[in-house]
């Protein structure tokens, strides 16, 4: 790898095919959350990414048991207590989207077990998701007590039409895999023993195929997303104005102590 990637330490990466970089997120831990480290990786990867001339497309992936678990609990709490990290995390979110959706470079996800958090927002924003059939998507936004930020209100919609988001972002239900197929949301669900052999055969074409017409065809399609914009803009600060009342607290506490939340009423809203 050149130097440009020395510095991750909760990205890994790796060359599957001269033109291919293979991101595998990592944090040492069973089920793959997100801290603090990994959630300011997962936004500054894209702009490297989209820098170095040696690779023409890309693989995400996470662990082998689980794709990503969502932030972790501590790096919730640090936004909730402390308004520096507040805005930092907040300003973080919206890099992650937007870099994703500006690097030249196409995308390939390779999904399994839970997909949640940070590392959902690049799986779906992929240019080509791919989940084994057996992947669980979750949004947990509204079971946490905070709105629907990030990716959601930008790709979701667009994604799986209106009603199919609005039932999953507003319930937190999980999607599998099969499902999230078959509704739209990914573009691929195969066998988990397939799952890395199919994303490398994607990646292998797109790497191998025309790269202006690829990149151009990536550039104005996701004009989509860039035109919900303000959509996810107004999405994600409601999504952190959330962190600094009580249903948050809440629903943190709730997940801490493993039982279901009880949210405090509400009544000027």
């Amino acid at each position: 790898m050149t130097d440009r990637y020395a510095a991750y330490t909760r990205l890994s990466f790796d060359r599957p095919h001269p033109r291919v970089l293979r991101v595998t997120m990592g944090s040492g831990e069973k089920l793959n959350p997100v801290d603090a480290t990994m959630h300011r990786e997962l936004g500054d990867i894209w702009r490297d990414i989209d820098a170095d001339s040696s690779v023409n497309a890309v693989i995400l992936t996470g662990g082998p048991k689980a794709f990503s678990a969502g932030g972790d609990f501590g790096m919730i709490k640090d936004i909730m207590d402390d308004f520096d990290a507040r805005t930092r995390v907040w300003k973080e979110a919206r890099d992650l989207v937007y870099n994703i959706i500006n690097c030249s470079k196409p995308v390939v996800s390779a999904m399994r077990g839970p997909a949640v958090g940070a590392g959902l927002v690049a799986g779906l924003l992929a240019d080509i998701s791919i989940a084994s059939k057996t992947a669980r998507i979750i949004d947990g936004h509204t079971r946490l007590g905070v709105a629907a930020g990030d990716h959601s209100v930008i790709v979701w919609p667009l994604l799986c039409g209106m009603a199919k988001a609005k039932y999953y972002l507003l319930l937190c239900d999980a999607v599998s895999g099969e499902e999230a197929e078959r509704i739209g949301l990914i573009s691929l669900a195969v066998d988990d023993a397939d799952l890395d052999a199919k994303a490398l055969e994607c990646a292998t074409r797109l790497a191998e195929g025309a790269q202006s017409a690829i990149r151009w065809t990536k550039y104005a399609l996701n004009n989509w997303l860039r035109m919900a914009g303000p959509s996810f803009d107004a999405s994600l600060a409601l999504e952190f104005l959330g962190f600094t009342g009580p249903e948050a607290r809440e629903g943190l506490n709730s997940h801490l102590e493993k039982r279901r939340p009880n949210f405090p009423p509400v009544s000027n809203l």
